[in-house]
């Protein structure tokens, strides 16, 4: 070995600053009852290796600051009965926002990931300015009905997203292209800002609170105006080089199909989404007689997801020939990905799920179907057990828990 290299080694790994240690002890501390509180100072100390002294500093801090409070006593078996500490979970709120749907929902969401208001915008246009403004209003109305101190606001938006910079690059669905999103909001609203693609956003709110933490790999299929799939790899939200890992929504596989808003036609998306999903309920409304849609033919009204829901559990067979397609095309796109990246779990979510195990038979036949069977066989493929109008706002709230206090640990990005 050479001495001389070894010897300069330490040199350049600068020692932690007593500021830093002491923040990363407090993070320690506030996961470690975050995740199994009510526990004593002592119940700390051994499950974070820290001295009694140390906890105790950081406790008296995380009381000060109302993140924490003294719960009560456990039963002593001799001695004086140790005091137990417990996250306050309304201690502090965060703004989540979810701009993926027809309208922007957003919601004020406590240190559990509890919402405790909500809100939901209609988006009338397709226009990049409007689009924008309406994410202002939202957060607005928010800040409004906020009794606690706000951490920070957490976004999911549709598109090619830089999370680390906070910029979205390419937005069909809101015509947005190269939009410094943080910035422009943190300028306004001196609030920290965090901005997710929102199928990675509905990932992170699947790994985290829809028990699928030991999950080293996972796909979330998100259906709702676009498709898009949020990707855990080996234990990391995968965004690729281009930021546009797990767009499959505008993989072309219908020839001389519906146009795209990407500029294409026949994308997985236009056979495959909400918007999809009504526009061909309407042919069936005008097509067929038969059809327990048919009385929306001349309705001035636009028909609803909720009448082609109704449609479909009444039995109407045209309607449930629709969603059955409509599964078949997802369970091709779900194959691609078990096929390429050789996931075993894949997770469907979104307004479509709405259509339950009727749609998830279909995904899972011509995914096994379109597999290599040894890899089909070995797929688990579930609905959600997360509402999909919260999904990505829970997502969107997690990148400011983990940020913010640290109350688990952020997968890699």
């Amino acid at each position: 070995m050479d001495r001389s290299t070894s010897a300069a080694t330490p040199s350049r790994w600068p020692k932690a600053t007593r500021q830093q240690t002491r923040a990363h002890n407090t993070r320690l501390v506030l996961r470690t009852i975050y995740e199994h509180g009510p526990l004593s100072r002592a119940d700390i100390a051994r499950a974070t290796h820290l001295t009694r002294t140390t906890v105790s500093d950081v406790v008296a801090g995380l009381i000060e600051q109302g993140l924490v409070d003294e719960v009560g006593f456990r039963p002593s078996s001799g001695g004086k009965p140790p005091i137990l500490l417990n996250l306050v979970d309304n201690a502090r709120y965060l703004i989540g926002l979810d701009l993926a749907s027809d309208a922007f929902r957003g919601a004020l969401v406590n240190l559990r990931g509890q919402i405790q208001h909500r809100i939901s915008l209609p988006l009338s246009s397709r226009d990049g300015d409007r689009a924008l403004e309406l994410v202002r209003e939202a957060i607005g109305q928010l800040i409004a009905q906020a009794d606690r101190p706000l951490l920070g606001i957490g976004i999911g938006t549709p598109g090619l997203v830089d999370a680390v910079r906070g910029i979205v690059y390419q937005a069909v669905n809101l015509d947005w292209r190269d939009l410094p999103l943080r910035a422009l909001l943190e300028q306004q609203y001196h609030l920290p800002v965090y901005v997710a693609n929102d199928c990675h956003a509905a990932a992170l709110a699947e790994y985290y609170f829809g028990g699928k933490r030991d999950a080293e790999s996972l796909a979330v299929v998100k259906v709702e105006r676009g498709l898009g799939v949020g990707i855990v790899l080996s234990g990391r939200l995968l965004s690729g080089d281009a930021f546009g890992a797990g767009e499959i929504g505008h993989l072309r596989i219908v020839d001389g199909g519906e146009p795209c808003q990407c500029g294409h036609s026949g994308c997985l998306e236009t056979a495959v989404s909400t918007r999809a999903l009504l526009r061909q309920a309407m042919a069936i409304a005008q097509s067929r007689p038969d059809s327990a849609l048919h009385r929306w033919a001349d309705s001035s009204d636009p028909i609803s997801l909720d009448a082609v829901l109704e449609a479909f559990q009444t039995g109407d067979e045209a309607t449930r020939q629709m969603v059955s397609q409509m599964g078949r095309y997802l369970g091709f796109g779900v194959a691609t990905l078990v096929s390429v990246l050789g996931i075993r779990h894949v997770v469907l979510a979104g307004s479509i799920t709405r259509f339950g195990e009727p749609l998830l038979e279909a995904v899972r036949q011509e995914a096994r179907a379109r597999a290599l069977e040894r890899v089909a066989r070995e797929v688990r493929i579930d609905l959600s057990p997360i509402d999909s109008s919260d999904m990505v706002i829970l997502g969107a709230s997690a990148l400011v828990l983990a940020r913010r206090l640290g109350l688990f640990a952020l997968l890699r990005m």
